[in-house]
């Protein structure tokens, strides 16, 4: 019913027994039905409704005995009239009071619906007596729906021990709290926390218990998932067969930071004072170091390594540095390659790669990826042994190729030695010896012996089996050099060999009988393309700058050049266009050039012969243009 219903039926109600009050001859205290009228206009809700109901009342009691017994002496009439204004006060104030308290009961209610926690209200026999808003929205029911109903059967509560032991803890202190698994309507599980509290009544008794709830499924789902992925960052970590440590770079920022303040150059300061790049490799502080690590640097714990990683990166690694410049320009990631040095003394060639997280928090789990790389030293090592023994079987082969010539260019200085000698005698048996003449024959011997031998010291070093150096070489010399030992083959051929080498060309790095191997390999080459063409057959050696960072050799003759099918396996072992050819000459070539940083290439436009152009880096320290 509204409010303005029951002002209405109230009122009515206070009408209809001052009526009968008055008009009919009862000798009960009808007066007392005021009391019900005065509870109609209470449901109301409003203090002024209750007063203004209760005063009404009074009123027409008052009127009503006026009216019935005017100012006789008391008795009787008057004793009832005065029981029934007292109950009619007495009423009121019960009232009044069980407003004010409903009031506050209400605006209590009103708080605990704001609250983001589910609240609810049971009885000491679980029956729900209250069930507040957001129980409403994360379980589901309406309040009318979870009102009476058992508490853990319509959640079908999960407690985490024995629910009797659990109760007689809350009575023992009051109060609860634990983790259960509860289910919505519609069938959703939800993991939270509940806080219980008992209350009592006035005399002490437990009467209920006030439930509180916070959902942390969410929150229990992300400790759960962060828990298992920090157990497969650990097995990782821990079975990985790649080292790694975990670093703490924290106070490295700070030091780092400190420089940017004063504005200084962090590049360039860093190369400048080795001193704090010491410094700072103390406060890279080591967190965690691997199995994997340990073994390699022959640690018995990461305790052993913690305490000797200064001795095992070395006093002169300069990785440290370049890791150190690549963290202060904000550097994502950064590889290296270094040694360390085991703690036995050995050393390890190793690769390692830094990962700088983003974000200052990131500092503090800088990962270290270091892997073992002394098979694959030794596997280079002996690739390389391999590719100089084969390339100096290329050049015996070369040479065997060439001994035509070579017996011829031994000859002639050998023949011109043989003619100054006998000249020279025939100088020394004339009744008077020509000393003058004898001396020019000797000088002639002279020469021609030096020649014999720089041409026999040219073929041993081409010949000679040793390392491969790396030395600044003119590559004008090399060029001079490579073509003395072809001349004569390329001669005998009717070969003509032009060389347009730029003067003052800039040194190259490089080992000096593999590139005069690469020179000589092309040349004979080019000469025996050309072997069975008639007409002019020429050569063409050029040298010259390509660009700010290299030079070009190229050769190119006038030969019938080489078929298109051919061309894209023409740097290819084993493959030859020569009868009897061991297809090993082009491969060496290619790789001894990409040995020394450069490239080696071929070009054969239809009816231009073929071209191949080699290219190397020159050395930007020993030259400026």
């Amino acid at each position: 019913m509204s409010r303005a219903g029951l002002r209405f039926s109230s009122a009515v109600l206070a009408f209809a027994v001052f009526m009968i009050d008055v008009l009919t001859p009862l000798e009960g205290a009808v007066a007392v039905l005021y009391v019900v009228a005065i509870l109609l206009a209470a449901r109301t809700n409003r203090r002024s409704d209750i007063i203004v109901a209760a005063t009404g009342c009074v009123v027409l009691t008052i009127t009503a005995y006026l009216l019935s017994h005017y100012l006789e002496a008391i008795t009787s009439p008057a004793l009832r009239a005065l029981v029934s204004l007292a109950a009619i006060g007495i009423t009121t104030l019960l009232v009044l009071q069980n407003q004010a308290a409903t009031t506050r009961l209400a605006a209590q209610a009103r708080l605990l619906n704001l609250s983001h926690d589910m609240i609810f209200v049971r009885d000491r026999s679980g029956v729900i007596t209250f069930w507040n808003k957001t129980a409403e929205q994360t379980y589901g029911w309406a309040a009318d729906e979870a009102l009476g109903q058992l508490a853990d059967k319509l959640l079908r509560t999960n407690y985490p021990g024995r629910r009797e032991a659990i109760e007689a803890g809350l009575l023992d202190t009051g109060r609860w709290e634990g983790r259960v698994e509860q289910r919505t309507k519609a069938g959703a599980v939800l993991t939270v926390d509940a806080r219980w509290a008992l209350q009592h009544d006035h005399l002490g008794t437990p009467v209920g218990v006030l439930e509180t709830h916070t959902d942390v499924t969410d929150r229990v789902a992300a400790h759960s998932a962060l828990v298992q992925s920090e157990q497969r960052y650990r097995r990782m970590f821990d079975a990985s067969r790649i080292g790694v440590v975990e670093e703490d770079w924290s106070g490295l920022r700070t030091a780092l930071d400190s420089l940017r303040t004063e504005g200084v150059d962090l590049g360039d300061h860093l190369a400048r004072n080795p001193d704090f790049v010491a410094h700072a490799r103390g406060l890279a502080r080591i967190i965690d170091v691997n199995p994997a690590m340990q073994a390699m640097a022959g640690a018995s714990s990461s305790t052993a390594f913690i305490e000797n990683v200064d001795k095992l990166l070395g006093e002169n690694d300069r990785s440290f540095l370049d890791a150190l410049v690549a963290f202060a320009e904000g550097q994502r990631f950064h590889e290296g390659e270094t040694q360390l040095v085991r703690i036995d003394g050995a050393k390890v060639p190793v690769l390692f790669t830094i990962t700088f997280p983003p974000g200052s928090d990131g500092d503090q789990s800088v990962l270290v990826f270091v892997v073992d790389i002394t098979e694959r030293k030794q596997a280079q090592d002996a690739l390389l042994a391999a590719q100089a023994e084969l390339a100096h079987a290329a050049r015996v082969a070369t040479l065997g190729e060439l001994s035509a010539s070579i017996a011829h260019e031994v000859n002639q200085p050998l023949a011109a030695i043989v003619t100054s000698g006998e000249a020279g005698l025939r100088w020394l048996r004339r009744d008077v010896p020509d000393l003058k003449e004898v001396a020019t024959t000797i000088g002639h011997v002279v020469a021609q012996g030096r020649r014999a031998s720089e041409i026999v010291t040219r073929i041993r070093t081409f010949l000679k089996k040793a390392s491969p150096q790396q030395d600044l070489l003119q590559i004008g010399e090399v060029i001079e050099e490579a073509t003395a030992l072809v001349a004569r083959e390329l001669a005998k051929d009717d070969v003509v060999l032009i060389v347009e080498a730029r003067h003052g060309l800039p040194p190259v790095r490089g080992d000096r009988i593999q590139l005069q191997q690469v020179l000589v390999n092309l040349l004979v080459n080019a000469g025996q393309a050309m072997s069975g063409q008639s007409g002019s057959r020429t050569i063409t050696l050029r040298a010259g700058i390509v660009d700010s960072e290299a030079l070009a050799i190229t050769v190119q003759d006038n030969g019938p050049g080489i078929h298109p099918d051919d061309l894209p396996r023409l740097f290819d072992p084993f493959f030859t266009t020569k009868e009897g050819g061991m297809g090993m000459g082009l491969a060496i070539c290619r790789t001894t050039v990409e040995a020394h940083g450069g490239r080696l290439s071929v070009a054969s436009p239809t009816g231009s012969g073929a071209t191949f152009q080699l290219t190397l880096p020159y050395s930007q320290v020993h030259y400026s243009p």
